[in-house]
């Protein structure tokens, strides 16, 4: 991407939520990856006219306009698949914020059309380019885990707007993944005090060595946002994070990796790879949401 690029893509960002104003900050802003993208607006449900001095446009001409190549759906979870079959039927490529479904079978079906429109679809995971993840990364190569655990609070979310537990809080299942490999489903439970806007979502997983890994997810007012983890291996233990450094610049890393994806500069068998860890987590999110519906 040193290059001066030949073209620019239009962008159109859906949603200018936290994500989407993010987003729209960098491709405004002079970066590597920015120079090869032209930000033509943004659409919402609100009716906002311009933010930052970018326009506001209707979704109907951000799909029928030739300007417009690219989508980035940064709306609620539950629009997402939605928007993303809109967009790659219109012919755009999306860069879509995680979950890029609230299920499996239609994240399969979504990557089939981009697959059949030749269109690149990205879903982002800003929390695999944290420091955090980095040094986890390095703490676990080569090591055998014994058992583990991650335990993420956080105050409430809208179950109807941002999906099921195990699909809202799919960054930490991406960490599990992306540290220790497929994972199998042990048991879910979810409890749940709605008049307290309490949830606790407790998983137990099993990698392919047959490690037990447990998963809990716990929200409620007043609770702060932390991550809470510890992985006991043969060599040692890992309790909690020490303070690694300020993750600096995460959605703009994500954009380099969609616009070196939209360069051709990635290779089939990393595509693939990804595609494969992104499936398998919105499978495993599923079977979770199954589990804990069917003690109710």
């Amino acid at each position: 991407m040193n290059t001066e690029p030949e073209r620019k893509f239009g962008v159109v960002v859906v949603g200018v939520g936290r994500a989407g104003s993010v987003r729209i900050r960098d491709l405004r802003n002079p970066h590597a990856s920015s120079a090869y993208l032209n930000l033509i607006g943004f659409v919402s449900r609100r009716k906002l006219g311009s933010t930052d001095g970018v326009p506001q446009i209707s979704l109907e001409d951000a799909l029928s306009s030739q300007e417009v190549e690219v989508a980035y759906i940064c709306s609620e979870s539950s629009s997402h698949e939605d928007y993303i079959r809109q967009f790659l039927n219109a012919g755009k490529h999306v860069l879509v914020e995680y979950p890029m479904t609230l299920s499996w079978a239609a994240a399969k079906e979504l990557w089939a059309l981009a697959e059949q429109k030749g269109k690149v679809l990205h879903e982002e995971h800003v929390e695999l380019l944290m420091e955090e993840f980095a040094f986890l990364k390095k703490e676990v190569v080569g090591k055998d885990l014994l058992k583990g655990s991650l335990l993420f609070t956080a105050g409430p979310l809208e179950e109807e707007r941002f999906g099921f537990p195990a699909f809202s809080g799919i960054s930490r299942l991406t960490w599990l993944v992306s540290l220790f490999g497929d994972l199998s489903l042990v048991s879910a439970t979810l409890e749940e005090r709605k008049e307290d806007q309490y949830m606790k979502m407790t998983v137990c997983l099993e990698t392919e060595n047959k490690s037990p890994l447990t998963w809990i997810e716990e929200k409620a007012p007043g609770l702060k946002r932390n991550r809470h983890l510890s992985f006991h291996f043969k060599s040692g233990s890992l309790e909690n994070m020490p303070n690694v450094g300020v993750n600096k610049n995460i959605f703009l890393k994500d954009q380099n990796i969609f616009v070196q994806k939209l360069l051709g500069q990635f290779s089939q068998e990393e595509l693939a790879a990804e595609k494969k860890r992104i499936l398998h987590c919105l499978w495993l999110a599923g079977e979770i949401q199954k589990h804990c519906r069917s003690k109710k």
